[in-house]
């Protein structure tokens, strides 16, 4: 007679690594919905149409620049440039795309091969992502002076129309910040490239003996970093309609701040396109709520900073649970 093979009881240290798992997933949409409610009850007229389509209006252009961050940190690099290049790409997109289409076209394509090219350097010299993404900052922002000296401009007809398009029953912010999580998710959590180039910032080494170029790796996530970029400066410049070389230099930190509020880390080349998306219209709900509450804006960006650090904090219990 044989015994029959019961399975094993599963350790009980399991339970509590899965709660501090969900928990750290869970924490960018538990910051959306404390920010959320607030508001409602603050102003129970945003809970409209015309209410969420108002508050998440410059929601898109930040969604794409912390998407662009977000490819940085992939590979444990940080960009400390891109409110200024969104700046260059509003100013050239207000002036050449509008009176010489090809030449704007061509100036912008050659911003996404600028960013490959500063990937391919970072990889090439083994120079700091810092250094080199500061000083680009500092291109970006002389050239845009040179295109634009002083805010003005035209937003193209057909980028005027996408931006002001308003669908039915939900407003477009809602639908490009799910459209954007998925696609993204979909892509960089769920192929097999995805895993790879996830893994380039978490495990190179393992990545290089596979057979994969980490050069190619990195100056690929530089580009679409790029183009992430070139997005929000196109969207931002739909919305605001003209350019200005300073118009974004707070995305900069409003990127960095997204993407760690969604989840994403420094290094290990953890990321999570979802939280990054909903870190960022969780930091645009933010200004709306403490402009409700009549802060000055002198302080909001102060308590912006609070906010995120309150969320770290709770991001440190969980991960010391999960240890």
């Amino acid at each position: 007679m044989t015994d029959l093979a019961l399975p094993r009881p599963r350790p009980s240290w399991t339970a509590p690594l899965t709660r501090a798992s969900t928990w750290r997933a869970l924490l960018p949409f538990l910051s959306l919905v404390a920010i959320l409610v607030p508001i409602f009850l603050i102003n129970p007229r945003t809970m409209s149409y015309f209410g969420l389509n108002l508050m998440l209006g410059l929601a898109i252009p930040i969604m794409f620049a912390t998407l662009a961050q977000m490819c940085m940190l992939t590979v444990n690099d940080l960009d400390l440039g891109i409110g200024a290049y969104v700046g260059f790409v509003t100013c050239v997109a207000a002036t050449w795309l509008v009176d010489e289409p090809l030449l704007g076209i061509a100036v912008l394509l050659g911003g996404v091969l600028a960013y490959a090219a500063a990937g391919a350097l970072i990889h090439w010299r083994n120079v700091p992502s810092l250094v080199v993404t500061l000083g680009m900052s500092f291109v970006w922002l002389g050239l845009a002076i040179l295109v634009l000296p002083s805010p003005g401009g035209a937003s193209p007809a057909w980028l005027r129309a996408a931006m002001g398009w308003k669908p039915p029953f939900v407003p477009l912010p809602i639908l490009v910040a799910i459209g954007l999580a998925a696609l993204v998710h979909l892509f960089l959590m769920r192929s097999a490239l995805g895993s790879v180039l996830r893994g380039a910032g978490g495990n190179p080494k393992a990545i290089a003996r596979a057979g994969w170029s980490l050069f190619k790796i990195r100056v690929g996530l530089y580009a679409l970093a790029g183009v992430f970029g070139l997005l929000s400066g196109l969207s931002l410049l739909g919305l605001s309609t003209s350019g200005d070389a300073n118009i974004a230099q707070r995305y900069t930190l409003l990127s960095i701040a997204g993407a760690i509020l969604g989840g994403c880390d420094f290094v290990g080349g953890r990321v999570s396109p979802v939280g990054a998306v909903t870190g960022a219209l969780v930091l645009t709900l933010a200004g709306s709520l403490l402009t409700f509450m009549r802060i000055s804006p002198d302080w909001q960006i102060g308590a912006q900073g609070a906010i995120l650090i309150i969320v770290l904090a709770l991001r440190a219990l969980t991960s010391r649970r999960r240890r």
